[in-house]
C-alpha cells in the first residue's frame, strides 16, 4: 500500500470521527485546517515540498511528512466533497472488496471510487503527483435584469494541466444576511470558468471555498473585502467560513500594524467582531473561543513575502493587548462565570470531559490569555501574575494547569512576579515526579515562553538531569519546541541558529530521523530577510559539511541549500 493511501486514509477517518466525538464538526475542521496551514502549508513553500505520492528520495524516513499524512487527507476528504456522503460510502465498499487483505497503490483507490459513481476521475488523479499549495482566485458579479449571479473561479498550481477542484459555495442576500442559495459543490476543472446561478432576486455575497473543501489559498477581488469579512463573520450559515471571515479581518489588522499603517475602518471592523462574539449567548464554547482567537503567528507568515518574525511577533502582541485592554471588563466577566462553572461542575475526581465542558475550558484559557496580555505597568504584571497562578493552583486538569503555567513562564520584572513563576515551574515539575509525558510539557513550555534570556534559558535546561538528546520527545519536547518560539529563534544575532545547527549536529549521530526533522526550519531560508537567510545558510553548509553525516540528513540539507 502506498504511504499516502494508507496513512491520509487514517487521518481523514480520524478527523471525522473526533468530530462525530466532540459533536462539532465545524470545530474539528478549524483545528485541522489550524494544523494544515501551520505545518503542510510551509512545507509546500519550502525546499522539501514534494507531491503527497512523491515520485523519489534518498531516505524515506524523510516522507513521513505534513505532505502525505495531512494533505493526503484532504485528497481523501476531497472524493468525499466531489462524490458525497453516500457516493463515498459505495467508493469504499467496493475498495474493500476488492482490495482487502492485498497490496493498493493510490491508481486502485481512484479506480474504485470511480467505478463505484461511474464517474471520470483522472483529472482528480493530478492531486498525487503536484507539489505545491494551489491557488483559486475568485470575482463575482450579478445581473439585475436576468436575476442572475456570476462566479468567476481562476486557479494557479505547480501542475502543467488544470487540477480538479471542488469548490463548495453558498450565497448569501447582501441585505438580509439569509442563505438564499445553500452549499453547492463546483467542480473548477479548467484554468478559468465562470458558475452562473440563476434565479437570485437581489444582490448576494458568495461565501466561497466553504468547509475548505479543498487545500488551496483563497484569493478574492471584493472592492471592500474588510466589508464583506464582517458580514460573512456576522452571518454566514457555515461555521468554517464564518470563523474564516473573522480570521482575515484579524490577519489585516495585524499586518497593517506591523507596517505602521492602521485603518480606522479595521480597527473598527475587527473591535466589532471580538464585542459581538464575546457577548454571545451560545453553549458551543468552542467555536466561540476560535472565534475569538487570533491567527497564529506561522499562520500569519504564510501570507507574507518576506517574513519578519521578531516584528510579526511585536504586532500580533499588539493588536492582542489593544483588545485586552478596550474590553478587559467584558473579558474579566466572562472568565469569571466561566470559572464558577467549571468549579461546580468538575471536582478533581471527576473532571467533565462533554463537549460544552471541554469548551468552556477552551474559552476560559483563551481570555487568560487576552487578560495576561495588559502587563505594561508592575501593577498590570501584579494583577495579571496573580490571576494566572490562582488558576494554575486551582485547577484539576492538565488543560488548565498548563495554559495558565504557560502564560506565567512569560511574565517578568517584579520580585513578586518572578516567585510567582518560578514557584509553578516548580510546582509543576515536582508533581509530574518523574512522568515523561508531563515532563516534556515542562520543558517545551519554557522553550516557548516569551522572555528575552529564553536562549540561555534552553541552554541551561539541555544540561539537565532529566534532559537527553537520545529520547527523540524529549529532544522535540526542548530543541525544537524553541525553534517554533520565532520571535526569539530568529533573533537578528543568528544565535538561536546556532544553537540549533549545533544540537542537530550531536543528535544527527544518535538518531538521523530526528536530527533531519529538526533541520526543517533552517531550510526555510528564503523566506526571510537576505541577513536571516544568510546566517541560517551559514549552518546549513556548516552541517552539510559534517563527516559524517547520515543520508537523512544530507538529502535534507542539500535540497536546502538549492
Amino acid at each position: 500500500m502506498q504511504l499516502t493511501l494508507k496513512e491520509g486514509l487514517t487521518v481523514y477517518r480520524e478527523q471525522e470521527f473526533s468530530g462525530d466525538m466532540m459533536n462539532s464538526h465545524a470545530v474539528k475542521r478549524i483545528e485541522d485546517v489550524n494544523g494544515l496551514r501551520a505545518r503542510q502549508f510551509a512545507e509546500d513553500a519550502g525546499p522539501m515540498s514534494h507531491p503527497i505520492r512523491p515520485e523519489s528520495y534518498i531516505s524515506m524516513d524523510n516522507f513521513y511528512t505534513s505532505t502525505v499524512y495531512s494533505k493526503g487527507a484532504e485528497v481523501i476528504r476531497m472524493y468525499r466533497t466531489l462524490l458525497g456522503k453516500d457516493g463515498f460510502r459505495k467508493g469504499m465498499d467496493l475498495y474493500f472488496q476488492r482490495y482487502d487483505g492485498s497490496a493498493v497503490t493510490c491508481d486502485d483507490f481512484l479506480d474504485a471510487m470511480a467505478v463505484a459513481n461511474d464517474v471520470n476521475l483522472r483529472q482528480f488523479g493530478r492531486w498525487y503527483s503536484t507539489n505545491g499549495t494551489p491557488t483559486v482566485k475568485y470575482e463575482s458579479k450579478y445581473d439585475e435584469d436576468s436575476k442572475t449571479f456570476y462566479l468567476t473561479l481562476r486557479q494557479c498550481s505547480n501542475s502543467d494541466k488544470p487540477l480538479h477542484i471542488p469548490v463548495a459555495v453558498g450565497l448569501l442576500d447582501k441585505v438580509s444576511g439569509k442563505e438564499v442559495v445553500p452549499t453547492k459543490v463546483l467542480n473548477l476543472i479548467e484554468k478559468e470558468q465562470t458558475f452562473d446561478f440563476p434565479g437570485v432576486d437581489g444582490d448576494v455575497l458568495p461565501s466561497v471555498l466553504r468547509d475548505f473543501s479543498a487545500p488551496v489559498k483563497l484569493v478574492g477581488s471584493s472592492s471592500d473585502e474588510e466589508g464583506d469579512w464582517a458580514f460573512l463573520a456576522t452571518h454566514d450559515s457555515d461555521g468554517f467560513n464564518r470563523w474564516e471571515a473573522g480570521q482575515k479581518l484579524y490577519r489585516n489588522f495585524i499586518f497593517q500594524t506591523m507596517n505602521g499603517e492602521q485603518s480606522d475602518k479595521t480597527e473598527e471592523y475587527v473591535f466589532e467582531a471580538f464585542e459581538r462574539t464575546l457577548a454571545l449567548d451560545t453553549n458551543d464554547y468552542s467555536i466561540q473561543a476560535y472565534a475569538l482567537a487570533m491567527p497564529s503567528e506561522s499562520t500569519l507568515a504564510e501570507d507574507l513575502d518576506v517574513v519578519d518574525p521578531v516584528a510579526l511577533h511585536k504586532a500580533r502582541g499588539g493588536v492582542k493587548k489593544a483588545i485586552a485592554s478596550k474590553y478587559h471588563e467584558d473579558i474579566r466577566a466572562k472568565y469569571d462565570e466561566l470559572t464558577a462553572a467549571i468549579q461546580s461542575s468538575s471536582s478533581e475526581e471527576d473532571i467533565q470531559l462533554d463537549a460544552k465542558s471541554i469548551g468552556q475550558r477552551r474559552l476560559r484559557n483563551l481570555l487568560l490569555d487576552y487578560l495576561c496580555s495588559v502587563k505594561e505597568t508592575p501593577e498590570e504584571r501584579e494583577a495579571a501574575s496573580v490571576l494566572a497562578m490562582n488558576q494554575f493552583e486551582s485547577s484539576y486538569g492538565m488543560t488548565d494547569r498548563y495554559s495558565a503555567l504557560s502564560y506565567l513562564v512569560s511574565m517578568d520584572g517584579e520580585e513578586s512576579v518572578v516567585a510567582r513563576r518560578d514557584a509553578a515551574l516548580q510546582i509543576f515539575y515536582d508533581d509530574a515526579d518523574g512522568d515523561a509525558l508531563i515532563l516534556n510539557k515542562w520543558f517545551t513550555v519554557q522553550a516557548l515562553a516569551d522572555l528575552p534570556d529564553v536562549l540561555d534559558r534552553v541552554k541551561t535546561l539541555v544540561d539537565h538531569p532529566e534532559f537527553t538528546l537520545s529520547n527523540p520527545n524529549r529532544c522535540r519536547s526542548l530543541i525544537s519546541a524553541f525553534s517554533t518560539n520565532t520571535a526569539h529563534f530568529h533573533f537578528e544575532d543568528g544565535d538561536g541558529y546556532k544553537f540549533l545547527s549545533d544540537m542537530i549536529a550531536k543528535v544527527d549521530k544518535l538518531n538521523p530521523q530526528v536530527s533531519s526533522r529538526m533541520s526543517g526550519k533552517l531550510i526555510q531560508w528564503k523566506r526571510y530577510s537576505k541577513a536571516r537567510g544568510d546566517l541560517m545558510k551559514g549552518e546549513l553548509r556548516r552541517l552539510v559539511g559534517m563527516k559524517p553525516i547520515s543520508d537523512d540528513l544530507f538529502e535534507v540539507m542539500s535540497r536546502g541549500l538549492k
